[in-house]
């Protein structure tokens, strides 16, 4: 109708009234359409309904529950009839509407005979029941037992079994999901999509488990209408209508019955129906080709069953030509399967293969680049509807490819029943590299000054930097922000701790695969540059030993084409020791180094080492010029150590970060040492600070 008319309104031949428009608003697949056909099922409750409309209804029943049957039999996969479980209550609201109003006609004009109740229920209780009341009655219990008993009863315990393994599989599954969307397997619409998949399929299960209750309720409410009739039916015809208890029982039976059977049958199709949805789990295709495909895709079992027929036809006293057409159809149908065995078995074959040998030992061989473990505790802060965590490490990935130049492998989040309930691990190459505690329901509060913040609270640790902090309630968040304290959650804790880690171990990270891919994806400009360094001048390894340096001192290494510009200077066309190589690196470098530890005020704080100590460490090197080593007293390192930590502990709080300035001779051997109690520190050479660079020195050591 909204074709019709829309196109005769284009074309200016029909000017439509408004109450036909508004017809459009109650088609079928409408929402009031929707409404009005379930006021109308609980209008049937209450009004009498004529015979007519009756038979209409009865056989609307009918079909519904044999259209219903149909399509859960060509369903493909069970979430495509998610509308299923409201169907069930819509459909057994109808049995019920229509069995209350075919008990109002049987009570009310059972003795006009048996058309009383329509002509639907007197077919069905003449030509069904054989014209022996008896017989109906047997052949109604039977229904009855089939459908409450067997079906009603198994498909709700596979809804209920299914509803919780699915509950429980969902946290588990949803890691799966993040942990693809954080290693860049999947995009976010393709990852949105799956979870929203994957609650669909929960609900959908929790649903089922419930709607079956709607059928076996149905089937306990056939029988007390059942009998309530006969009994009802008896009364009114013996004591209201003077009948003979023979022509009464004959009649408001024969009606009962065939009431019964009416709603019967449809009950017995839709409770079909819900065992082959709840059943179907995930076999994927519909369920004629999965039955077809898996009981005759091999052809031995084809040829056994023929086989067993054929004894049977052979033995003595059973009919031979009903086992003979069995025997020869199940032969022929093994003999096509054994001629031609991949155009039916290909999907089997493909699914069923066993994997390979060395399969099981190649996946215990693999190692993750880096893991995250949880306690069970913390599942919720990688799982739900926005997994907040799997975000922060897909942009800390985005974040560090940004600031470091190197594209972070893929994060690996995992869970760890074997930790503490609330603990986290991360580990570095199976190694384990930090470790920590969130309270994934609280906050956590920090004073920027260093001091524990004076307010309620769990006393506890920053992970990353070891702060003294507070684990607070969400109802305290305004509170501590008022009182000047950093505050965040749980997830933002953890990432915190992740990123410093994987600074911290990034020179680890960065593999010969990696260093291979990130020329391979350097512009086709710098192609020429390439291949001639490599492996004319330099091997990949000795690239890779110099990036790999760079990143331990959190040297970005983004400008690609100069640091190699500066290897090959370095090399000079000659191999040289990688220590000078990435000297003159750095050198290339050096406006990068210096704008990296530029303050607020666009100024270069240093810390400048003394004459005396420049000397000391020069007279401590020893070995050939080409490789030095630092072989310094214990007591004069210990008196380096004291002296850095006083300089460092002088400045103020707030003030910028200062760079440790030395000679190039001895930075690398400053920088070891530096490394052990401030691994944040720069140390750059005289050489590496850029001459338009504006420098002010803050401390000497």
């Amino acid at each position: 109708m909204e074709s019709v008319l829309s196109g005769l309104r284009l074309q200016g031949m029909l000017r439509v009234p408004p109450w036909l428009s508004r017809l459009d608003r109650i088609r079928p697949g409408s929402d009031i359409g929707l409404a009005i056909g379930v006021v109308c099922l609980l209008s049937v409750l209450i009004l009498p309904l004529p015979t007519l409309l009756l038979d209409l209804g009865l056989a609307l029943s009918i079909t519904a529950s044999v259209l219903v049957l149909m399509v859960a039999l060509f369903l493909r996969r069970p979430l495509d009839f998610t509308s299923f479980p409201t169907l069930l209550l819509l459909t057994t609201l109808l049995r019920l509407s229509l069995d209350v109003a075919t008990t109002r006609l049987i009570l009310s004009r059972g003795n006009e005979g048996p058309t009383a109740a329509g002509h639907v229920v007197a077919a069905f209780g003449g030509f069904l029941m054989g014209g022996d009341v008896v017989i109906g009655l047997i052949v109604f219990s039977i229904l009855l037992v089939v459908n409450f008993m067997v079906i009603t009863k198994g498909s709700g315990r596979i809804a209920e079994v299914a509803a919780r393994f699915s509950l429980d599989a969902m946290p588990g599954k949803q890691m799966a999901i993040d942990a693809e969307l954080s290693s860049g397997m999947c995009d976010e619409k393709t990852a949105r999509k799956r979870r929203r998949e994957l609650e669909e399929e929960s609900a959908f299960y929790g649903a089922m488990d419930g709607a079956a209750k709607f059928v076996r309720g149905d089937a306990i409410a056939a029988l007390m209408i059942t009998s309530i009739n006969i009994i009802g039916g008896l009364t009114i015809g013996l004591v209201q209508h003077g009948m003979a208890f023979a022509d009464a029982a004959s009649t408001y039976t024969t009606l009962t019955v065939g009431d019964g059977l009416v709603s019967q049958i449809p009950a017995l199709l839709v409770s079909t129906a819900a065992g082959i949805v709840v059943t179907k789990g995930g076999t994927e295709g519909t369920a004629d080709a999965a039955l077809v495909r898996q009981l005759g895709g091999n052809p031995k079992p084809l040829a056994l069953a023929a086989g067993a027929a054929l004894v049977l036809a052979l033995l003595p006293g059973l009919p031979a030509f009903p086992f003979l057409a069995l025997a020869g159809l199940a032969g022929g149908a093994a003999w096509l399967r054994h001629k031609h065995p991949h155009a039916a078995t290909e999907d089997v074959i493909q699914v069923a293969a066993p994997p390979s040998a060395e399969s099981p030992i190649s996946d215990a061989l693999r190692i993750d680049a880096i893991r995250l473990e949880l306690g069970y505790a913390l599942l919720s802060l990688a799982g739900g509807d926005a997994p907040r965590l799997t975000e922060q490490i897909k942009g800390l990935r985005r974040s560090i490819a940004a600031e470091l130049g190197f594209v972070l492998p893929p994060v690996r989040i995992q869970d760890n029943m074997q930790l503490p309930a609330e603990t986290y691990v991360v580990r570095i190459k199976e190694i384990e590299a930090g470790r920590g505690e969130l309270r994934p329901t609280a906050l956590l509060a920090m004073d920027p000054s260093g001091k524990l913040p004076s307010m309620e609270g769990e006393r506890t640790e920053e992970p990353a930097f070891r702060l003294p902090a507070l684990w607070i309630t969400p109802n305290l968040r305004e509170e501590a922000v008022f009182r000047g304290c950093t505050v965040v959650d749980p997830s933002s804790v953890l990432t915190t701790h992740l990123t410093e880690i994987v600074r911290e171990n990034m020179a680890e990270l960065l593999t010969y695969a990696d260093t291979q891919k990130l020329l391979d994806d350097l512009p086709r400009d710098h192609a020429r540059l390439v291949n001639d360094l490599i492996p004319g001048v330099v091997s990949l390894g000795l690239v890779q030993r110099v990036l790999q340096g760079l990143l331990a001192e959190r040297v970005s290494i983004r400008d690609l084409p100069t640091i190699l510009e500066g290897i090959q200077e370095a090399c000079g066309g000659s191999a040289r020791p990688a220590a000078v190589i990435m000297a003159h690196v750095r050198t290339r470098l050096a406006r990068q180094l210096s704008d990296a530890h530029v303050g607020a005020g666009g100024v270069l704080p240093l810390i400048v080492l003394s004459p005396d100590w420049e000397a000391s460490f020069a007279e401590s090197l020893v070995g050939p010029p080409d490789d030095r080593q630092l072989a310094m007293a214990p007591s004069r390192l210990q008196e380096f150590f004291t002296r850095l930590r006083q300089v460092f502990d002088s400045l103020p709080a707030d003030a910028d970060q200062p760079v440790l300035l030395t000679s190039g001779a001895i930075r690398p051997h400053v920088r070891a040492i530096v490394e052990r109690i401030r691994p944040t520190t720069a140390v750059l050479a005289q050489a590496e600070i850029h001459p338009r660079a504006r420098i002010r020195t803050v401390a000497t050591v």
